[in-house]
């Protein structure tokens, strides 16, 4: 019935199609606007054909199967498919969705950031007493006629973990801070102070007493004591993944409006290495107006200052007005300490440190003491700190300056905070009494600047040219970013469940919140600028690594409650769909025995691959198997699967041919059919329906693509290459990559084992080299995973000495020194390789993705783990995938990086036909199949085992909690279930978190295995959910901070490409 209904809404339509061809010919105005209208038409309807398509497929495999299929699964609207994708499918994209990416990048402004590297000789001539600038003058007369408002911001920059823990820094340092704040604040009135890290801030509210936290909230509200930023931590710019940058802010500005009630308005970003643009929109999202930055290379700084550039609207490049625009302020020196903030010469500047007084634990490098303020000396000393403030702000356009007053761990005696505070107050109540100098100074909160300035506008910026990227724990870091997502999502399903079921009521709603924030909170401290670029010290990453670890369990535990309790499943081997998508995917999982069937969510059997599970590369374990079968889940769903042991199972065993030097004589397996061979000069092939690969039989290393839909063979060659590190005084270590020249082949003086399996669900070689077993795996499937290579390196250098190993793609695409990177997994930045810039200079961070292109083909090699990218040679891709170095670079950790383990790193390769224009755009978006591809790399199936209690009842076998796929390019980032306004409980309600991203259409959609469209960005709300209903949903800002003056109950969503918006939502 409902496929007829469908029929005749379909039929109506295509009787539309025909009328207007009805249409005389001088009327073709009114037939496009029609047709144009028809389209729109169209895609609001896709649904209804998608269900058709579903249904027509479902009643085809009834009658082949002699049956009427009584049993399908109302899977959507449609039913649930047994069926590989279509060969043929194309995705339905509005062609209006197009104009996005071509329109990108066309729009002018000020200045952009390739075209500044390209007139910058990055030199480093000596600057005087500010060595990597230049010389400052001033006319003592340019404040006559408008003074000079000087604010001094007193800070302590807090980082969770770097020398020390988290806890032992909260311990020694961090705590006493914040205590000295609440007194001597209360001292004098004048007196102000800003605090970044709420990680640390809500640690030791939750140990303070009332009084202390009432005299806070007075403070706050006097003007005394600001909040900046407010996020978990100040994150990491280069190596972070966007959605757990959002996390972390969220979870600072949530526990910010339940426990003190303040909303931050202003961001600080002083120890970051480098800034991302990304952080920018997320921080314009947010509700910020106004942002700071410090890491930023010196000829950028240097540049910037001689243009009166330091102040700017910093403007996405996608941007095609100026609703991202955000105004940002560049701190012009070396550092944010004392030293280097109050003016060019920091020989002057430590003087007026005054935790430097003689007598003190630290002195001034350049030898030269600060001096006591009193009356005999502080005309002289006030006029030397005033000649520093008017030289920095000739860097500026304005007769506003800003100069921080701190360091990393400051303020912690109460001695210091006498001394800072007094000795300056006596230097502004000395220059603020003198009207002939024409200066007013004062520490002053932030705020105050934000609103005096303005600045120059940009569309493209930077980020950090240096090679902090490797980490030791990222493997867990991306276990609980993937998990952690899918947790928060089920369990806010899971939640509305149980409060409609009264047999739910035993799911442990408020212990698994408290889980789920010790969660957030563990991925949130991560994100730290020292976490998760490897810069702390060896038990300062094992302090992180346990913290991940434990949340690792917290949140298998949350995921497993809320399918035990919430969906009623039984016990069998259950596959969540962590993406909005319907899906078709390969699933392995390892059984004890090889004589096993899988049986559907329908009971039907499935085709699968035995393959053997290795003991190193040549033996076999009799004790585990590894299954592998395509399963098709619900966007955001779970299907059940079962799993039974049967000597007459039909499931396919893999084939193995193991090359080794000099040929042995098959040991039979009792199982797989194994063949030993001996390397040569023949290649290995693998194929499958879309490609063809050659690989080479001496190193089994890939040599050549043929894409079968054009015939066409492509160089696409993989190797590896050593760097060493320089002879120099100054050599690579934690921060710095200072190679020794160009990388060095990896070479083996015998030829690696290599074993090669082919099977029917997926083919793959696996080389195994000294340092890395490097394995290509080709899927056999229709549809998305069979368009690409799945690349997997496990790295194990802890033997080495001063080298780093890099995985190198070389092919014959003509890239013409330009390659593309992403940016935090939100956006695409194009790259220039320059021969003027050393190797360092030329890589940079890839969290996701990186691609070269020409006229006619993309090569994307999407990454599953933050790494960094560099293509110095045309037609070259390369990652450095680990790094071991044996002493400190001098930037203030005080080690190597010696602590390396075996690690796994994740790739896919995908080769893409270009129909298209130049090569060299100015900005550059992925392709939907590129971005289907790196989600589902990023979010990959999760099965799991759960024994249900036996009382309870089996009711169903797939959980579908949408109607349908969301559109091909919104992404659902997360649905986070909100905190409730009193105690540790959950809300009622959730932030939905969409991303509708930005995608060139100039390549194929045909053949992906997606059943969704593109809307214009247009979704109905009502039409959502399947088995909830929207009760209210609301915009909020992008943390749930701030609500637009206007907010009210929406029932649809209508999104701008490459936005990110947050709702809040509560279902029933």
């Amino acid at each position: 019935k409902n496929i007829f209904v469908s029929l005749i809404k379909f039929c109506a339509v295509n009787s539309i199609i025909k009328l207007f061809f009805s249409i005389p010919q001088g009327q073709l105005s009114i037939l496009q606007e029609k047709i144009d209208h028809l389209e729109r038409l169209l895609a609001e309807n896709n649904e209804i054909i998608s269900n058709i398509r579903d249904s027509v497929i479902n009643l085809s495999e009834s009658v082949k199967d002699g049956q009427k299929n009584p049993e399908a699964i109302n899977f959507s609207q449609g039913s649930f498919s047994e069926l590989l994708p279509s060969a043929s499918s194309l995705l339905a994209v509005d062609s209006e969705d197009c104009l996005f990416a071509s329109k990108s990048g066309s729009h002018s402004s000020d200045v952009q950031m390739l075209d500044v590297y390209d007139i910058l000789p990055f030199d480093n001539p000596d600057g005087g007493v500010w060595k990597q600038g230049f010389d400052i003058t001033y006319n003592e007369n340019e404040w006559d006629s408008e003074p000079l408002q000087v604010f001094v911001v007193p800070h302590s920059h807090n980082d969770p973990g770097w020398l020390k823990t988290f806890d032992d820094y909260f311990r020694d340092q961090t705590q006493h801070i914040l205590n000295n704040m609440v007194i001597k604040l209360q001292e004098d009135n004048r007196r102000k102070f800003i605090w970044s890290e709420i990680s640390y801030f809500a640690k030791w509210w939750d140990g303070v007493d009332t009084q202390k936290k009432d005299a806070v909230k007075r403070l706050i509200k006097d003007g005394q004591f600001e909040i900046v930023t407010g996020g978990w931590v100040m994150p990491d710019e280069a190596s972070a993944h966007y959605f757990a940058v959002i996390d972390q802010m969220i979870e600072g500005h949530q526990w910010l409006e339940k426990n003190v009630g303040v909303k931050p308005k202003t961001a600080w970003a002083v120890d970051p290495f480098g800034h991302s643009p990304t952080m920018a929109y997320l921080l314009k999202r947010t509700g910020f107006n106004n942002m700071l930055i410090q890491r930023v290379h010196y000829s950028i700084k240097k540049h910037f200052s001689t243009q009166k550039t330091l102040e700017f609207f910093w403007r996405q490049n996608w941007d095609l007005g100026s609703s991202t625009d955000i105004l940002c302020h560049m701190m012009p020196f070396y550092s944010y300490d004392i030293p280097h903030t109050c003016g060019p010469d920091p020989k002057i500047c430590c003087q007026f440190d005054f935790k430097r007084l003689p007598g003190g634990r630290i002195s001034c490098p350049w030898r030269v003491p600060p001096e006591a303020i009193h009356a005999g000396n502080v005309q002289h000393r006030a006029w030397l700190i005033l000649d520093q403030y008017r030289k920095k702000s000739k860097l500026y356009r304005t007769k506003v300056l800003l100069a921080p007053l701190g360091d990393d761990f400051r303020y912690v005696e109460s001695s210091e905070w006498d001394q800072q505070y007094q000795n300056y107050q006596k230097l502004f109540d000395y220059m603020n009494s003198r009207p002939d100098w024409h200066v007013k100074v004062t520490t002053t909160y932030f705020l105050v600047y934000g609103e005096n300035t303005y600045g120059t506008i940009l569309s493209l910026f930077f980020d950090r040219m240096c090679i902090a990227f490797c980490i030791l724990t990222l493997y867990k870091y991306l276990i609980i970013l993937c998990n952690s997502r899918a947790a928060e999502i089920l369990y806010s399903f899971a939640l509305v469940q149980s409060s409609k079921f009264e047999k739910m009521s035993a799911f442990p709603s408020v212990d698994n919140y408290k889980l789920l924030t010790e969660a957030r909170r563990n991925l949130g401290l991560f994100q730290h600028h020292d976490a998760i670029t490897g810069t702390a010290k060896d038990w300062v990453v094992v302090d992180y690594g346990t913290r991940l670890f434990h949340s690792i369990m917290n949140v298998k535990k949350v995921i497993v409650d809320s399918v035990k309790y919430g969906f009623f499943f039984s016990r069998y081997l259950l596959v969540h769909n962590p993406t909005e998508q319907e899906r078709f995917s390969v699933v392995s999982v390892t059984v004890n025995s090889p004589k096993v069937k899988v049986l559907s969510p329908l009971g039907k059997p499935l085709t699968v691959q035995i393959s053997a599970v290795w003991d190193g590369a040549t033996t076999v374990s009799r004790e585990a198997y590894q299954i592998s079968f395509v399963a098709h889940v619900p966007p955001l769903g779970i299907a059940v699967y079962q799993v039974l042991e049967d000597e007459n199972s039909e499931a396919v065993l893999a084939d193995y041919n193991i090359y080794v030097r000099h040929s042995r004589q098959d040991n039979p397996d009792t199982v797989f059919k194994i063949k030993g061979m001996q390397n040569s000069v023949d290649n290995i092939i693998l194929e499958n329906a879309y490609m063809k690969l050659w690989f080479s039989g001496m190193s089994g290393l890939l040599e050549k693509i043929n894409t079968k839909e054009d015939g066409k063979n492509h160089q696409v060659k993989v190797d590896f290459a050593w760097y060493g590190t320089t002879s120099n005084r100054d050599k690579s270590g934690a921060y710095l990559f200072i190679p020794d020249g160009d990388a060095k082949p990896y070479i083996f003086t015998d030829p690696p084992t290599i074993r090669v399996a082919h099977g029917k669900i997926f083919s793959e070689v696996v080389c195994f080299f000294h340092h890395v077993t490097h394995t290509v795996r080709l899927y056999k499937v229709q549809g998305l995973e069979g368009q690409s290579l799945e690349v997997s390196n496990i790295v194990d250098i802890r033997g080495e000495y001063n080298r780093e190993l890099a995985m190198r793609i070389s092919s014959d695409i003509n890239s013409q020194k330009r390659f593309y990177s992403d940016l935090n997994g939100y956006q695409i930045q194009p790259r220039l390789t320059m021969s003027k810039l050393p190797i360092q200079a030329n890589i940079y961070p890839m969290t996701t993705m990186a691609y070269i292109q020409d006229v006619g083909v993309r090569l994307t090699l999407h990454s599953a783990q933050s790494l960094g990218v560099a293509s110095l040679k045309n037609g070259q891709l390369e990652v450095i995938m680990d790094r071991r170095l044996m002493q400190d670079d001098n930037r203030g950790l005080g080690q190597g990086v010696q602590d390396n383990k075996i690690t796994a790193n994740v790739f896919r390769l995908l080769l893409e036909k270009r129909h298209g224009t130049d090569s060299q755009e100015p900005i550059s978006f992925p392709s939907l199949l590129s971005h289907m591809t790196s989600l589902f790399l990023n979010h990959p199936f999760i099965p799991m085992t759960i024994n249900a209690d036996s009382g309870v009842p089996e009711l169903i076998n797939t959980f579908s909690p949408l109607m349908s796929s969301m559109p091909c390019d919104i992404h659902l980032v997360n649905l986070r279930t909100i905190q409730a306004k009193v105690d540790t409980k959950p809300s009622d309600e959730a932030a939905l978190i969409l991303h509708r991203k930005g995608f060139d259409c100039r390549f194929s959609n045909k053949d992906t295995g997606l059943l969704c469209s593109t809307t214009q960005g247009k979704i109905k709300v009502h039409k959502l959910f399947s088995k909830f209903r929207v009760e209210s949903l609301t915009p909020t800002s992008l943390s749930l901070m701030h609500s637009p003056p206007d907010a009210r109950n929406i029932s649809g969503i209508n999104m701008g490409s490459m936005e990110i918006n947050t709702f809040r939502i509560r279902l029933r």
